[in-house]
């Protein structure tokens, strides 16, 4: 069985909580203080990356863009790298200098008065958007990826007819956005498999026998789930229908762990997308993973019920 010993890491960064009250002096800035260190938030991450991508959408300089807005470069290091150092105002100045659109703006002007908040729940209204930023903001940074699903092919593996089919059955995606959704995650998968994540995938053996668009389509899929099981970083491991009750009936989830951030657990629903952080969540987790390891068949029993369903289906 696969050891939870490499997700259990204690990991901090330096996030961009960690920022200066509007009060302190300008001069601390300019000697190139640092901030105090706190723990890194999913909505701290996606602030300093949209401020990150709008500075380099510009083309200029750090040195230009700091003197501009009358910075010492250092100060506008420490916002672009997540260590604070400026207020409310001042990175909006940035924003607006960067030409950042008044959508992104917004956005991430609502993100700073609550990065040091941990938990993001999302609603998206009737339908989730076409890319899931902060779910693909996540994973280009994650070292380990555990993931369980328990009627479907997790989304991660899935062929592009299998997705297709998903989505189509779906009264909450429209028909016109439906290529631009497959794109999209097309798009997720190749973050994943070009940082060559560490992944393991449970999966419930009630989904390998769900024929989702049709006979051909379901003996494609089954025969990629083959495909990508031999990479030597994936496993794919099967909790069979025989077990009966078992830890994961609670529900889908992905737990990704990263280098120098606390781990998160991405759930996503139709309309909505929740990303736990809180220590005791993150544990309640870590328990159901350990127990469909100890319960799951291993990779090599997984592998070959795959390859005997795909069989059966190919006969």
């Amino acid at each position: 069985m696969r050891s939870l010993a490499g997700r259990k890491r204690s990991c901090s960064e330096r996030g961009l909580a960690g920022r200066r009250s509007p009060d302190q002096s300008l001069t601390q800035c300019k000697e190139g203080k640092g901030m105090p260190k706190r723990d890194s938030t999913a909505r701290g991450r996606e602030l300093g990356t949209g401020i990150r991508s709008a500075v380099e959408a510009t083309g200029l300089s750090a040195r230009v863009i700091a003197e501009m807005l009358d910075w010492h470069e250092s100060k506008l290091s420490n916002v672009i790298n997540g260590r604070g150092g400026a207020t409310l105002l001042e990175v909006a100045l940035l924003l607006g200098l960067c030409r950042v659109s008044p959508a992104e703006q917004r956005h991430l002007l609502s993100l700073y008065p609550v990065i040091d908040q941990k938990g993001w729940w999302q609603e998206h209204g009737r339908c989730s958007p076409i890319l899931p930023r902060t779910a693909i903001e996540n994973l280009k940074i994650a070292k380990v990826l555990v993931g369980w699903q328990t009627h479907m092919v997790p989304l991660l593996l899935q062929t592009v007819d299998y997705m297709s089919a998903v989505l189509s059955a779906s009264p909450t995606v429209p028909t016109d956005e439906l290529q631009d959704r497959v794109q999209a995650q097309l798009a997720m998968q190749d973050e994943l498999w070009r940082n060559r994540v560490e992944c393991t995938f449970y999966l419930h053996e009630s989904a390998l026998h769900l024929k989702v668009g049709g006979a051909e389509v379901h003996a494609g899929q089954l025969f990629h789930l083959l495909l990508m099981a031999s990479w030597s970083n994936i496993d794919v491991r099967v909790v069979p229908t025989a077990l009966g009750a078992h830890a994961g009936l609670s529900g889908p989830f992905t737990s990704l762990t990263f280098e120098n951030y606390a781990p998160l657990v991405w759930v996503e629903t139709d309309n909505s997308s929740l990303f736990v952080e809180g220590k005791e969540a993150i544990a309640g987790y870590d328990s159901i993973i350990g127990l469909l390891d100890e319960t799951s068949l291993d990779a090599t029993e997984s592998k070959a019920l795959l390859a005997r369903l795909h069989e059966e289906l190919e006969a």
